[in-house]
């Protein structure tokens, strides 16, 4: 981005500069020279270059004191910009009005693409900054947020089970307490959801049609429009009689729209949607269900987008009322050489040829493009020579619209055509040159000016979309480690409360879930982000505790070389979901785990013989299956699962000294907030986390 920012200022001083050039200064590529050299080094020698070899073209080789905007642009880059002022009277002194003009617009076009392509490269290489700030504030919310909730409930739990009174209420409210954060963390994202109503639509016989018109991430509006289409889904799903499903998203007004209409409904009723409506307006939106003109029912809700805009208005604003300027005195010099009673119509024809170069910024518009070629070539007859020099207005766009192998023999013929058309009004040899060189020149200002401005407001858009991303997948971790961490815990706890109360409490269980609150504090504060490793030997006689309490015989055969702490970590986290899900899902007699070395992998098996058919099916698609793909993706492991014969086995492999393919590490649990970086001690420098170093 930031050569595209220097491409652009080059050409437009190279632009300027040609014009002296051609007009016999030798000096002017002295002054482009040095004034690119200022622009990038910015030292005091290089503006003393740049003011006396600008005066210098004008008193020893008579060039047009236009060359002085130069000198007046660098000194505004500097603390003694007041002597611009005089640069600028000098020229008045010195030469006629349109010279003048030339100073003031050179003056203005240095002083404002040097502070553009600066705010440029700022934002540019704060980019990434900016995302890990935006991710750790929200790791320091998620943090109070749990903390104020299930932190105090553990803290309950811990306190009833020291004084012989377990507390399996407060530990079954926690844990769905955990599983509904988990599950509203995971919906910033409205895209998941979409894919999983569709899937449940075909997997039901009704025909689904999606139609995606919106940008993902969508913020804290994802959550409640991920509500909203799951309840429609659902209740599309009771209707036996429903055929069809069409979901539909998109903007409208500065909003993000849902839609999602159906066949097979008699009435409007919205009863299905519970308190969805009330949640919708408190957050701004509207909600509502209508039946269509063709009886279809529609369900249709619409949120402000909240998403977080922290765009440089200042800069943009200062791009913008640079183009201004230029396109200003570009429609100044014409009309001092328009005849005067032909001003009223040429004013209004550079008004809305201006208006066309500004809106210009906003995209590549074809129509618009059509338009000012009319408004070329069409006044050209009636306004006389003085028109010619509208050309370079309409070479600069087609720079913009077109590929440059394409737009450069479309300029140069646009400069031929002003030659040509100078040539049937019988304008002297150097005029045509002078209108040729202009026409380019003009195009080429254009194109760095409306480029600059382009790339000022794309690089703040980039810095906002990585800065959302990162927030994102803050809290998808913080969902995984919910699920995976403190659910395992949450689970043991219950287990272990229940089992107390049917013994009369006695010491020893006591003692244990006293230990596993303690656990699922320490966990809990893993789920805020501060990352702890879990050795598998430890999880292992955990697994085994938990699972025995619930009646299970276990076995356990760990023989595997030592393993790098982020292997130890992944696998001990694959072991809690695996246990969790054998406690949940199935009605298992015997559990094995065991551990192998295969090559430069180690392998990591769970198996049960209770998985009935229904369970089997349940956990392929399960957000915990998930959450462990995505773990061992991070370290390039895999995961598979396997039902057969009544028994359901997991399986994880990793490699014992995982590879980075990307250059990038990864958090212990192989999740980060941004591409797995993290600032190192000077703020200015990012570094990876490593995995065998």
């Amino acid at each position: 981005m930031t050569k595209r920012a220097w491409a652009s200022v080059i050409a437009v001083l190279v632009g300027f500069a040609s014009i002296y050039l051609a007009a016999g200064s030798w000096l002017a590529l002295v002054v482009c020279a040095a004034q690119l050299a200022f622009v990038r080094w910015r030292t005091w020698w290089l503006l003393v270059a740049v003011v006396l070899s600008a005066y210098a073209a004008v008193l020893l080789l008579g060039t047009s004191v236009g060359i002085l905007g130069f000198a007046g642009g660098t000194l505004l880059l500097t603390r003694a910009r007041p002597l611009a002022v005089g640069v600028v009277a000098g020229a008045a002194v010195l030469g006629n009005v349109d010279a003048t003009i030339s100073a003031v617009l050179i003056s203005l076009v240095i002083y404002g693409l040097t502070t553009l392509i600066g705010r440029v490269e700022e934002i540019t290489a704060t980019r990434l900054t900016l995302a890990l700030s935006a991710a750790a504030e929200e790791r320091l919310r998620i943090a109070a947020e749990l903390n104020k909730g299930l932190g105090r409930a553990l803290e309950t739990i811990a306190a009833g089970a020291r004084t012989g009174r377990p507390d399996a209420e407060t530990a079954r409210t926690s844990l769905a307490e955990a599983r509904e954060a988990a599950s509203g963390y995971r919906a910033m994202s409205l895209a998941p959801e979409i894919t999983t109503a569709r899937a449940m639509l075909t997997a039901a016989g009704i025909t689904a049609e999606v139609r995606v018109g919106h940008e993902e991430p969508l913020g804290p509006a994802g959550a409640l429009l991920a509500a909203v289409l799951r309840e429609a889904v659902t209740d599309v799903l009771r209707q036996s009689s429903a055929s069809t499903c069409v979901i539909e998203t998109g903007w409208e007004h500065g909003q993000v729209r849902l839609k999602v209409t159906t066949d097979g409904a008699r009435t409007a009723d919205d009863a299905f949607l519970d308190d969805l409506p009330a949640r919708v307006e408190e957050a701004g939106g509207v909600l509502r269900t209508r039946l269509t003109d063709d009886g279809r029912l529609c369900v249709e809700a619409v949120l402000p987008d909240v998403r977080p805009k922290e765009q440089d208005h200042r800069s943009y604003t200062l791009s913008m009322a640079l183009l201004a300027a230029v396109l200003t005195g570009f429609v100044v010099k014409g009309l001092l050489q328009t005849p005067a009673d032909l001003l009223a119509p040429a004013t209004l024809l550079l008004a809305v040829v201006g208006w066309l170069q500004m809106a210009s910024v906003r995209g590549r518009h074809m129509g618009h493009l059509s338009v000012m070629a009319a408004l070329t070539y069409l006044p050209l007859p009636l306004i006389g020579p003085s028109w010619l020099g509208i050309m370079g207005f309409l070479a600069g766009p087609v720079l913009l619209a077109f590929p440059w192998r394409e737009a450069v023999p479309i300029a140069v013929a646009i400069a031929a055509s002003a030659v040509l058309a100078g040539f049937f009004m019988e304008l002297p040899v150097p005029v045509l040159v002078n209108y040729a060189l202009s026409t380019l020149v003009t195009a080429v200002v254009m194109y760095g000016l409306i480029t600059l401005a382009q790339l000022l407001k794309e690089s703040w858009e980039s810095r906002d979309a990585l800065a959302r991303m990162a927030v994102v997948e803050e809290r998808l971790r913080a969902a995984r480690d919910l699920h995976d961490l403190l659910g395992h815990s949450l689970a043991a706890i219950l287990i272990k409360c229940e089992l107390a109360r049917r013994l009369g409490n006695p010491e020893g269980e006591l003692r244990e879930i006293a230990e596993l609150a303690e656990r699922a504090q320490s966990d809990l504060r893993a789920v805020s982000g501060d990352h702890r490793d879990l050795p598998l030997g430890s999880e292992a006689d955990g697994a085994r505790t938990v699972l025995s309490a619930a009646g299970i015989e276990v076995a356990v055969d760990l023989a595997h070389p030592p393993l790098p702490p982020e292997v130890e970590t992944v696998l001990s986290t694959v072991l809690r979901e695996a246990v969790t899900n054998v406690l949940r899902h199935s009605a298992a007699r015997t559990c094995s785990i065991a551990t192998a070395a295969a090559g430069d992998r180690v392998r990591l098996s769970v198996r049960n013989d209770g998985v009935t058919g229904g369970a089997a099916r349940g956990r392929r698609g399960s957000a915990g299956i998930g959450n462990l793909t995505t773990r061992l993706a991070a370290l390039d492991g895999t995961l598979t699962t396997t039902a057969e014969g009544g028994w359901f086995t997991l399986e994880a492999a990793v490699p014992r000294c995982p590879s980075d393919p990307a250059g990038l590490g990864g958090d212990a649990d192989g999740v980060g907030a941004v591409a797995r970086v993290e600032l190192g001690d000077d703020p200015r420098e990012v570094v990876a986390h490593g995995s065998c170093r």
